[in-house]
Formats: structure tokens, sequence, C-alpha cells
């Protein structure tokens, strides 16, 4: 008589397919770094910044974390809060350095962009910091706006999750002039000052002559999201422009942002419809954000714009380029599909269905966005052979 397989095995089976599926790419460096007591002010400074939920939203990133002491070395320069921050986003890299590929650089020397390149308020390539394998097993790093000097040095490997986060310790805060200038708080900062100097001159002057840029202006204590046409899109729409009623001129404007702070993460993950600062009751006044990858789009009932840029992401403030004035339904008129046009869109939609299916893209390069989706093909393939060879056991 076949004997039955013990009640254990059939238990552990299914707990062993649970302990193979793949893990989620979540971290909390709030988390990571309570577990190290050496950096609780660098941990503490993260988090009066917001710049701990900057990096919990982000993908492939190396922070470089300094203990208490090169910390108290920073805070007896008596920079504001505001400034601190910037210093410390100079200290997360978007990319990933595990400890091995420090020493597997290519040339050995990298330079690469840091959250303080991604704010705009970093001049040039001053944002960006030089990774540098040096003699003797030491990794260097320095601000690329230091004239070259490598001030600090890798000391050890706090947490690695490839390729999705890595906390570095080295050896000191990085000097950065830039950096450590002088930075007005959220409520000080000068909206259309910010859009003049990032190519939406334009879209800034329609601002402040409307009146709009008081309502963008009180939004940004509380988190504003800003969509910029650039100069040449503004230019070319401003016959149309000049037709409206100056309500509408406000409306159109105000239709350009939205009240609560969307980093490029959570516009990617956050599809669906959503209010702007012109809503107002049954004037919806809303448009739908969509995305195919990297793609992100403003779908609005008039037309469809491309989000290309981000020129200033600096929570609660975040800015983005768009290739497209966006126009409400409730100012212009939704252009009908003709005949012609209605076999070609339904064909186009079909062809595009199947994209729908695959995942959406993350902020991360293509060679992680290709380690991860091999990973998890093996993995499958693996519970799959583990579940078959479970099956043959129950048969014996």
């Amino acid at each position: 008589m076949r004997q039955s397989p013990p009640l254990t095995s059939i238990f552990a089976i299914p707990l062993l397919l649970l302990f193979l599926l793949p893990s989620s790419n979540a971290h909390n460096i709030t988390q990571i770094l309570a577990q190290h007591p050496e950096f609780s002010t660098f941990n503490h400074y993260l988090t009066i910044t917001h710049l701990a939920s900057e990096i919990n939203r982000r993908l492939t990133i190396t922070v470089l974390a300094v203990d208490n002491a090169a910390m108290s070395s920073l805070l007896s320069k008596h920079l504001s809060v505001y400034t601190i921050r910037n210093v410390l986003s100079l200290h997360v890299l978007a990319d990933y350095f595990g400890s091995k590929k420090l020493h597997q650089i290519t040339n050995g020397s990298a330079l690469t962009s840091s959250m303080f390149q991604a704010t705009g308020s970093a001049p040039g390539s001053s944002g960006y910091v030089n990774v540098t394998d040096l003699k003797g097993g030491k990794v260097g790093f320095g601000a690329e706006d230091n004239n070259g000097n490598l001030d600090a040095v890798y000391v050890k490997s706090v947490k690695e999750i490839p390729y999705n986060i890595s906390v570095l310790q080295i050896s000191q805060v990085l000097t950065s002039t830039e950096a450590e200038a002088p930075t007005p708080g959220p409520g000080q900062l000068n909206l259309t000052a910010i859009l003049s100097k990032q190519g939406c001159k334009a879209f800034a002057d329609l601002l402040i002559a409307s009146g709009a840029d008081t309502t963008f202006q009180e939004n940004i204590d509380g988190g504003l999201t800003v969509f910029c046409p650039t100069d040449t899109v503004i230019n070319s729409f401003l016959p149309k422009y000049k037709n409206l009623t100056a309500p509408q001129k406000i409306s159109l404007l105000l239709y350009h942002g939205i009240p609560v702070y969307q980093s490029i993460q959570m516009l990617k993950s956050n599809n669906g419809i959503i209010n702007t600062l012109a809503t107002d009751g049954a004037n919806k006044y809303d448009f739908t954000i969509q995305n195919d990858g990297e793609e992100v789009t403003l779908k609005t009932k008039v037309v469809t714009a491309k989000v290309t840029g981000t020129l200033k992401d600096e929570e609660p403030l975040v800015v983005y380029k768009v290739d497209k004035v966006l126009l409400p339904g409730e100012l212009f008129k939704v252009a009908p599909t003709t005949k012609a046009e209605a076999p070609k869109a339904a064909k186009e939609a079909a062809a595009a269905a199947p994209a729908a299916d695959s995942p959406e893209g993350d902020d991360v390069g293509n060679q992680t966005a290709d380690n991860n989706g091999a990973s998890g093909l093996d993995g499958g393939r693996l519970i799959m052979a583990i579940l078959s060879f479970c099956v043959g056991f129950l048969a014996l």
C-alpha cells in the first residue's frame, strides 16, 4: 500500500513557494537608518527636510550617509533647513552603486546626477557627483563644483537592495558652494522667477499679466504641480489666447496647475482623471494622466500633451515642461472625429491594446529594467519547476 506523504511536507510546499515569490521593491530609508544609531542625526534631517519621502518614492538610487560626527560639522555652519536639504540632496545619487560596483566603474571614474540636480536649483552641472576608484582600494566622492577635489571616501556598505537602493557610508559631508548657498523656504519661492529662468518666461509673463500667479503662489506651501508650455509653444498659441476673455484666460492658466505635489514617480503610478486649480464645482476643468513606460501624457477633451522634462522638483513644488498648451473642453471645442478618421482610430486603438497588459515603467535605467524583468522570469520558471517536482513527489 502506498503511504501518504507526511502532513508536514504538504504544508511545507506552499510555505516554500511563498518564500520564493519575488519580494516588493519598496524601501524605507528611515527604517533602514534607524537600525544604525551612528546615523541618527543624518536620519533626522532626511525626515525634517522631506528628503526621506522623496527617497522612498524613487528607484535605482544610492544614499551616501554620514555619521553623527560628520553631521555635527555641517550643522556648525548654521545653515537654514532649506539649505541643509540642498546639501543632503547632493548625497542622493540617481543611480545604483553597490559596494561591488564601486570597484567596477568604467575607466575608473563616473559622473552621476544627484537629487540636488533634479531640484533645478543647481546651476550647470553643480548637482553632479564624481565617483572615482582610487589606489589602495579606496573610492573617492566629490561634488562637481568642488574644483575636482574628492573630499570624501567610501567607508562601508550599510544596506543594499539590488538594484533598488544602496546605502553607503562616506567619511564626510560633500562640499559644494552651490548647495550651501542661502536657499529660500517654500513660502519665499517665486514661481514666476523660477519659470522665467527655466525656459518658461512667456508662460510666466501670462501668469503675471492675468493675476493668476497669485493663486499659484498661494498653493505652493500645501503642494503644487505646474505644467509649463515652453516659450515656443506659448508664442504660437498667443493669437488664440488673445481671443479669450479675462476670466477665460485665468481659467486656462489655472488649468496648468494641480494643487498637490506630484513627483514623476507619482504621475507614472496615478493614471486617471485629476482636478486642477481651475476646477470649480460643475466646471470640472479636469484632465486625464496617462503613461506608457517612461512617457507621461496629459489628455484633455481637446488635446493630448506630453511631459518632456522636469524643470524643478523640490517638494512641495514640482514644475514640468509640456509640449502643448493644455486646452480644456470648457473653453475650446472638441474636434469631432470624421468618418475617414474613425476606422484609423479604431485600428490604432486595437493595435495598442496588447501593450496595456505589459507592466508600466518606473523611473529607472533601461539596464535595471531589463535585469528586473529577467529576474522575474527566472523566478517564475523556478516556481513552476518546484511545483512539478512537488506534484511528482505527492504522486509517489
